[in-house]
């Protein structure tokens, strides 16, 4: 039936003024907690109903709410989307079950941010010029991980789009004692190695069978390190609705194997280790990611150095962290030349948390809490005025575990101080005590670096100098009041990178001649897939359970490197591994997005010794135009000049007598960084550079590190061919009337055509 047009010219009006007070609204109310394998269409149909009935009790009845919600999240997100009118959303938000309510906006999808501030996306599409686009999002390439395994139904390990199994692949799918354990076109291959950590452990009180007998990974970690070098594209992915956007590794399209050799509640034994990397080798993968380490020891007494070599010559590039020991100096581990070591740096995103003080002060913190605050001011009090009379008082500031007065805390805001105990478990102590929220302050160690963590109660992490704000507001007034503001995410935060602090630092007190860590990567409030075994914080008392997670650590730039491995061994296949981490640290950066010198997390300029060759530049790592390429006998000559002996170095060579080339310098290494630890005043070494680009002439630039002249012999190489090498030698000369010291100087050299510039630090440190 046709409906005359003088009715619409006398209804419309009125339809578009009652449509006009509704829009779409997502209601969020944070994450189920039950176990994956639990899905049914039962559980589903129960939160959607249980869903209608909640917005019934804001409409005028059950059939309403149900025609307004249009999405119901039934599986790891609870919450739906509805057509409300304002001032209905305005009184959901206020339920105490609700932790936000916000406009459906269109948005653009956009990475969980690190590929993006990388350069290889833009808004959501990737650039012209992307790494990405060039290597085909690592294709045809296999990743293995050494960690605490994986967790195999992660939509970042989905095989969808795949197809077969590269027939190089040699491993298999041991799923041990859990028969739910699978892999897939994806997830090709998976292993676990435990009997190196039983032998000195045992079984840790409360670990189950699943965790020492399968790959499946319960604590979190390899699930996360896997997906960021590896995870599969996977759109709508968030921490409690915050970091919202589309998940993805390195290499998305890289196939990915694990192999598990750390248990919870407890270490990684270097005889599994060993064992993996044994494994993994044979099993034919192209990169190894190993965010594991220890106490720094002769290379040939660390698993991870035995194995990265052995790995290394049979061309597997690994990639292992720097350790997060820091910021103190000498912290670096895992210090083998053979290996790409990657320190920690933060991102342009921020998870805001902002602390309101009652004298009208806001102080900006960091957090991903779940649970909102209502906004109004609580009492807020120093842990250390909160203490129980048997705690004491440095316990209770840093609000270790039975340590909090519920009678002094119940209804309050808690300030606690950083260290000894994990963030986690603060928040723990203070929500236990009855505390309404916390605000975690970092000491003067851990200056401005914050970290964003889901707490179960609001929180929010401030950096030094505002920690020392709110103490002092707190010693102000007899009734000091603060309340803390829902968590928001920001992006394009200015500086960014800078270095985190609990990054571990050089020099190499191994062998100081060869700079560590070798660059840095996003390492801060990384985005990526997660087990479903424990809550977020991996504390016992989180019983929530969420797909995806943010963390931090060198763990989590070391795998963002191993993604970039991955394209450039899809991009150049015959890369030897010295080839691909030449390109990877002579491409780097060492400015800011603020085009200003990479900082430190107290505020002041950086050095090599923090960030190595610089930040990482996927876009320019895969075009080079020369590298620093080293051979097994350039190893074997370096380790020769270590003192080992040959009969020890033709171990390495099955069998073969390796003869020592004669008189070699281990600073004459081929290294894409020099370092020369005990100046004599005048100093020359040798270094050779191959062209992987098209016929250029490079001519030699000179930062010279302070009080010393550097000069290149010849300073002009003219490359004709792909492949070509040309050597050339660095003379050091300290200059006449500079006062010497016992410091490190910094400087870089710099060769370019014009189009590519190859750098290389300079450390130099006088006696």
């Amino acid at each position: 039936m046709r409906v005359p047009s003088y009715v619409l010219c006398y209804f419309l009006p009125l339809l578009l003024a009652c449509c006009a007070a509704k829009k779409s609204y997502v209601v969020y109310m944070g994450a189920h907690s039950h176990d994956p394998a639990q899905f049914s269409p039962l559980h589903f149909n129960r939160v959607t109903h249980s869903h209608h009935q909640f917005l019934q009790s804001f409409l005028e009845s059950y059939d309403a709410a149900k025609e307004s919600i249009f999405y119901s999240y039934t599986r790891h997100i609870n919450g739906f989307a509805a057509i409300l009118e304002e001032e209905v959303a305005v009184e959901i938000a206020k339920h105490p079950k609700v932790i936000s309510v916000f406009e459906n906006r269109e948005r653009k999808l956009h990475t969980t941010r690190s590929w993006e501030f990388m350069g290889l996306e833009q808004n959501g599409e990737v650039t012209w010029n992307s790494i990405w686009k060039k290597a085909r999002y690592g294709e045809g390439v296999i990743i293995g991980n050494l960690d605490t395994g994986v967790w195999p139904e992660s939509e970042s390990f989905n095989d969808k789009g795949f197809g077969p199994i590269p027939s190089k692949w040699r491993g298999i799918c041991d799923h041990g004692s859990d028969p739910t354990f699978h892999c897939n076109r994806k997830l090709i291959g998976a292993r676990y190695f435990n009997k190196g950590f039983l032998s000195v452990a045992g079984k840790v009180n409360g670990s189950t069978e699943e965790d020492f007998e399968s790959p499946r990974d319960i604590e979190g970690h390899g699930s996360h390190t896997l997906s960021t070098a590896a995870g599969n594209m996977v759109a709508g992915v968030s921490v409690f609705g915050h970091g919202y956007g589309t998940a993805k590794g390195g290499s998305p399209k890289a196939r990915v194997a694990t192999y598990k050799v750390c248990f919870a509640g407890g270490g990684c034994s270097d005889a599994d280790m060993m064992a993996a990397f044994d494994m993994a080798i044979h099993d034919g993968v192209d990169v190894l990611s190993v965010s594991i380490g220890g106490p720094p020891s002769a290379y040939f007494n660390d698993s991870i150095s035995i194995g990265s070599f052995h790995a290394a010559m049979n061309g597997i590039v690994v990639v292992c962290s720097a350790g997060n020991s820091g910021p103190f100096d000498a912290s670096v581990v895992n210090l083998a030349p053979w290996h790409i070591t990657v320190a920690a740096s933060t991102m342009d995103r921020a998870f805001a948390s902002y602390v309101v003080l009652g004298n009208n002060i806001t102080i900006k913190g960091e957090s991903l809490s779940a649970t909102k605050m209502a906004d109004k001011f609580y009492p807020i009090i120093k842990a250390a005025d909160a203490k129980l009379a048997s705690a004491k008082v440095m316990n209770a500031v840093l609000c270790l575990n039975g340590t909090l007065d519920p009678k002094k805390v119940k209804g309050k805001i808690v300030l606690c101080l950083r260290g000894s105990s994990s963030r986690a478990e603060k928040g723990e102590e203070a929500l236990l005590a009855g505390a309404v929220g916390m605000v975690l302050a970092n000491d003067k160690i851990d200056g401005n670096e914050i970290l964003a963590d889901p707490h179960l109660l609001p929180a929010s992490h401030v950096n030094f100098t505002d920690g020392l704000a709110i103490f002092d507001y707190i010693n102000s007034t007899k009734f000091p009041v603060a309340y803390i503001t829902y968590p928001k995410t920001l992006l394009h935060t200015k500086p960014a990178p800078f270095m985190a602090s609990f990054s571990s630092k050089g020099p190499n007190i191994l062998v100081p001649e060869i700079l560590k860590p070798d660059i840095t990567a996003p390492g801060v409030s990384v985005i990526a897939a997660y087990t479903e075994a424990q809550g977020p914080t991996n504390e016992k008392f989180d019983k929530r359970r969420i797909p995806y997670n943010s963390l931090s650590g060198t763990s989590m730039s070391c795998p963002h490197i191993s993604g970039i491995v991955g394209l450039l061994k899809t991009m150049y296949p015959s890369w030897s591994p010295a080839a691909i981490k030449s390109a990877i640290m002579t491409t780097a950066t060492t400015l800011d997005n603020e085009a200003e010198p990479l900082l430190n997390a107290a505020n002041r300029k950086a050095t090599p010794f923090s960030y190595g060759a610089g930040h990482v530049d996927p876009n320019s790592a895969m075009d080079p135009g020369l590298v620093y390429d080293t051979t097994v006998d350039d190893y074997l000559n370096f380790l020769c000049g270590l003192g080992y002996h040959e009969t020890q170095l033709s171990m390495f060579t099955e069998g073969h007598h390796y003869k020592c080339a004669t008189n070699f310098s281990i600073l004459n290494l081929n290294y894409p960084s020099i370092t020369v630890p005990e100046f004599p005043g005048s100093l020359t070494l040798t270094r050779t550079l191959k062209n992987v680009g098209a016929p250029a002439t490079y001519i030699a630039q000179v930062q010279n590190p302070r009080g010393i002249s550097v000069f290149v012999k010849p300073n002009i190489l003219e490359f004709k061919e792909v492949g070509e090498e040309k050597s050339f030698e660095v003379t050091l000369k300290g200059r006449q009337g500079e006062a010497r010291n016992n410091h490190f100087k910094f400087g870089r050299l710099i060769w370019s055509d014009g189009n590519h510039y190859v750098k290389s630090p300079i450390v130099v440190k006088s006696n």
